[in-house]
């Protein structure tokens, strides 16, 4: 709260207030067990208590490049499923890829668009058969959008939310862990790739992807709610020996991997262009599939786009971890003595020792070595477009084989 602010009010502002806990809101199946490691901070994803962090988000990041975490998003990655005679048709018209390029036991991360080409999420797509899917969503509501779209669409499928929660183990000995729980032949997994396990009686997936272009595993169970905190001690019991960590989402690593967040860098006011993702992998126009919002894509590219987002350095003091409060509002962008944009996610990189972020400007302010100024919460600091990913552009980083996974000094 401004000094203004306080003046008309009365009122102190709470710096951080608390966040009320209750039934209306859902929690994940490791809720409880989470707990029992000393969350500081929640809020809310896909109308679920998110655990953000657990102390320092500095020290989770240095852990989660140089061990392996634990995290907690059975809540966040809620899944739709997919399946019938017709969830191939259908899961194809839902999204912009072209899912005969995508294997069973293959998984993609994908859009799901609106009919005039704006992105309504951006989950991770998993073919577990033929007619079978999950989308682990970001943070809307795409059961609903499809379940809808399905109502009176004549394809024979089947949609819902089924009991599955996910938890995200990853960094450079997040192999060894999972070799622990599942074998050596869980190294086979490829990047990008899902197999099925049984632990100690429990059904669940494997996928080898996670939100910060490190090495790192999900773990999808199934009858999460019967069995959450059995996989979670499982899990936790296989890590403390390699010294594992319970963090939060680590928004410094995924800005510095070109990770996007739904919400934050996108919305359903922009389209994959906008956001630099219009690859012709992610937005197959050419392929035979009418997909939802295809013609409007294609007029999209056809005219051009006025805006886009970018990488940007931003000078001044530390932006903080994004995900400590620190920015609790989009940062105004500044050209040419105007506003023309805004910075969406944006932190202090400890091992590049500078801010860095993403900001949505005008076409004409994109190119490598636009000079602006971000208006940040201690005052107006100059900035410059950088390329993204500031970190690993090839993303090398989760692809290698976990034998071989170098530590981050």
């Amino acid at each position: 709260m401004t000094q203004a602010e306080t003046a008309a009010t009365g009122q102190e502002a709470r710096e951080a207030p608390k966040i009320l806990l209750y039934t209306r809101l859902r929690r994940s199946p490791y809720f409880y067990a989470s707990r029992k490691h000393g969350p500081v901070m929640y809020s809310v994803y896909n109308h679920h208590y998110h655990p953000r962090h657990y102390g320092d988000p500095v020290e989770e990041y240095w852990a989660l490049l140089n061990g392996v975490t634990l995290w907690d998003v059975g809540g966040a990655e809620r899944q739709v499923e997919i399946t019938g005679p017709d969830a191939f048709e259908f899961t194809n018209m839902l999204v912009p890829r072209d899912l005969n390029k995508c294997a069973v036991g293959q998984c993609k991360y994908v859009f799901v668009t609106a009919e005039d080409g704006g992105i309504i999420n951006d989950p991770v797509l998993l073919r577990l058969g033929e007619n079978h899917f999950w989308l682990s969503l970001a943070d809307s509501d795409v059961l609903l959008w499809a379940r809808a779209l399905a109502y009176n669409s004549g394809l024979d499928v089947q949609i819902r939310e089924p009991d599955v929660g996910p938890v995200q183990v990853q960094g450079p000995k997040s192999g060894e862990v999972m070799v622990d729980l599942f074998g050596e032949k869980i190294l086979d997994v490829p990047y990008y790739y899902t197999v099925q396990e049984e632990l100690d009686g429990m059904e669940v997936v494997v996928s080898r992807t996670g939100y910060t272009s490190e090495l790192g595993y999900e773990i999808y169970l199934k009858n999460a709610s019967r069995d959450g905190e059995k996989l979670w001690d499982a899990v936790w019991q296989a890590g403390e020996p390699h010294g594992m960590k319970v963090i939060g989402p680590c928004h410094i690593r995924r800005i510095e991997g070109g990770i996007l967040a739904y919400g934050c860098d996108m919305t359903l006011e922009n389209n994959p262009y906008e956001v630099d993702y219009g690859y012709e992998w992610m937005v197959d126009l050419e392929q035979e599939a009418d997909f939802m919002g295809k013609e409007a894509l294609k007029r999209i590219r056809e005219r051009g786009i006025e805006r886009k987002l970018v990488g940007v350095e931003i000078g001044g003091d530390s932006l903080g971890s994004f995900n400590d409060g620190s920015m609790i509002d989009y940062l105004p962008v500044y050209a040419e003595g105007r506003r023309v944009g805004k910075v969406t996610s944006a932190c202090h990189s400890p091992r590049l020792e500078k801010n860095i972020g993403y900001a949505m400007v005008p076409m004409e302010y994109v190119e490598h070595g636009t000079e602006l100024a971000v208006e940040t919460p201690r005052g107006r600091a100059d900035a410059v477009v950088v390329r993204r990913p500031f970190v690993d552009p090839e993303k090398e980083i989760p692809k290698t084989d976990p034998r071989e996974q170098p530590v981050t000094g």
